[in-house]
């Protein structure tokens, strides 16, 4: 029997889901030093109670789901900080019981106009673990094959760790997202949205149509499909080519419109001077339905957009 889809009630209900922003973006205004290549995994290890704040945060902002920190965490990674084998297993599944936390504490004196919130378990691509800004490039040294063998074991991890869905974010390559699939379609009862990166409005970042990918990921449980940490000058121009290709859900959280430094390891140039809760309203009129933010964006700019989008009560808007 499959499992609900997670995203229904919230669509049914108030026509909308709000993502959060970016969990590391909030960690280094906190304070913490995300400067090495494990980027906010390193908190898993030394201080796994500031991720469980941040998604505190995110939901006490407006946020209808929060995605776990496991985006550059991965077994092999975290046994590179000096933990076992099967710690660095109860690490990435760690990363969804914080989540979890989080949204059953907001829970229990939540106002009355909000929906129980949702757990994404966070599925990085093969470049943030890299940490190489690949994840923007797509130029891997993987095919297929060995795509399937890097995200193997995490994907299982997650998928059995107890979040509402899968968030398989910030994919440069088309021939990732086919190792992804695989892997969802092995996996009983999963149930996930796809995001890309883009090198424009209209192609993802290793060159591939969006639209062409969009049609190749026509599966059941996968039951959004979107764009993340692009810049928002992309979205309106993305956001057609999915609406033109696919009948799922969009999701969109772009990031500010800085540019990733991978040798420096920070955040570079000017932001495009964007007001998320300005934004937002045109992505939802193009048919974005999953709303939030990436790299940049945080708690402030996920109250403002809950606020343009649902008004205070929470209620269902006009969705054209």
């Amino acid at each position: 029997m499959e499992a609900p889809n997670p995203l229904n009630a919230f669509l049914e209900a108030q026509g909308l889901v709000i993502l959060d922003g970016g969990l590391a973006t909030e960690l280094e205004t906190r304070g913490h030093d995300l400067s090495d290549a494990l980027w906010s995994a390193r908190l898993l290890i030394d201080e796994p109670e500031a991720i469980r704040d941040v998604h505190a945060a995110y939901l006490e902002a407006g946020a209808d789901c929060v995605v776990s920190g496991s985006y550059q965490a991965t077994v092999e990674g975290l046994r590179r900080r000096g933990v076992g084998a099967e710690e660095a297993r109860e690490r990435l599944c760690l990363s969804i019981e914080l989540a979890r936390q989080a949204r059953d504490g907001f829970w229990r004196s939540a106002p009355e106009d909000r929906r129980r919130p949702l757990v994404a378990a966070s599925v990085g691509p093969y470049g943030a673990a890299r940490a190489d800004g690949s994840e923007y490039t797509g130029s891997y040294d993987r095919d297929e094959a060995g795509l399937l063998d890097f995200h193997r074991e995490r994907f299982a991890l997650l998928a059995g760790a107890g979040a509402d869905l899968l968030a398989c974010e910030t994919l440069p390559s088309g021939v990732e997202a086919r190792a992804l699939l695989r892997l969802l379609d092995e996996t009983p009862r999963a149930r996930a949205w796809f995001s890309f990166t883009a090198r424009d409005a209209a192609h993802i970042s290793d060159g591939t149509p969006l639209a062409e990918v969009a049609r190749e990921l026509d599966h059941e449980r996968i039951i959004a499909l979107g764009v993340n940490c692009v810049p928002p000058s992309l979205v309106p121009g993305l956001l057609a080519e999915l609406r033109d290709a696919t009948d799922r859900p969009l999701v969109v959280y772009p990031n500010s419109g800085e540019v990733w430094d991978a040798r420096a390891r920070r955040w570079g140039g000017a932001p495009e001077g964007y007001d998320p809760a300005e934004a937002c309203l045109s992505w939802r009129d193009a048919g974005a339905r999953l709303l939030g933010g990436c790299c940049r964006v945080g708690p402030a700019a996920i109250t403002r957009m809950r606020q343009r989008l649902l008004g205070k009560s929470g209620g269902c808007p006009e969705v054209g």
